[in-house]
């Protein structure tokens, strides 16, 4: 339901979503990163592209995509757009025996956004409150925020991220989210050890250069 989305920018850089199980697994197991297209594997899902597109708002598929992933993954970091939907994964999550970390930002947005508390709901039992200072972090603004309305502004966005170009509220952001899905893969690490991990990987280029592996992988 967004003006552009994640398989838009990765379509962008070169990325193609035609890769039997056995590329995949290889772009997995060189670069650490591989992207599950869902129309691939769930081909039902691409005759509904054209009329989410159409029709430009939240469908019973932005609830049910993140559910039918087709990897299965032990751990699972999952952002959503309502308090009411959270809780809904959480019982959901809680019968499929998943690691998970769901995060809805109160004041709307479906990840940690740093603009105000985000309820967190984990694998490890309840729900809590995070904010910015939790984190040791500023408080962002949502217009610190904004995303590209086109697939070139987003992946412009994107690469500088990943290049260390990016604004001071979006490389926190990033980190945030990256934080806690490094925690849901290893709850034993800390979410102040996470967070740092991942400025490591930001500021050290180790992000950029699994990306750039991956893109790789196409040639």
């Amino acid at each position: 339901s967004s003006a552009v989305g994640s398989s838009n920018v990765m379509a962008h850089f070169g990325y193609r979503f035609d890769a039997s199980n056995e590329q995949l697994q290889r772009q997995l197991d060189a670069a650490n990163i591989c992207f599950l297209h869902a129309p691939a594997f769930h081909p039902a899902m691409r005759h509904a592209a054209p009329v989410r597109r159409e029709l430009g708002v939240r469908t019973f598929l932005n609830m049910l995509g993140p559910l039918v992933n087709p990897a299965r993954p032990a751990a699972q970091l999952l952002g959503v757009y309502s308090l009411e939907l959270l809780r809904l994964y959480q019982y959901l999550l809680q019968e499929s025996g998943t690691r998970y970390v769901v995060v809805h930002a109160l004041d709307g947005y479906d990840e940690l956004s740093l603009t105000g508390e985000a309820k967190i709901a984990t694998s490890e039992g309840g729900e809590t409150l995070l904010s910015a200072a939790d984190l040791g972090l500023p408080v962002c603004k949502p217009e610190d925020l904004a995303g590209g309305q086109t697939v070139e502004q987003s992946a412009r966005l994107f690469r500088q991220v990943l290049d260390g170009q990016g604004t001071t509220p979006q490389v926190n952001a990033v980190a945030a989210n990256a934080a806690l899905g490094i925690r849901c893969l290893n709850p034993a690490v800390s979410l102040a050890d996470a967070l740092a991990l991942a400025y490591v990987s930001i500021r050290s280029g180790g992000a950029r250069r699994a990306f750039t592996t991956l893109l790789a992988t196409q040639a």
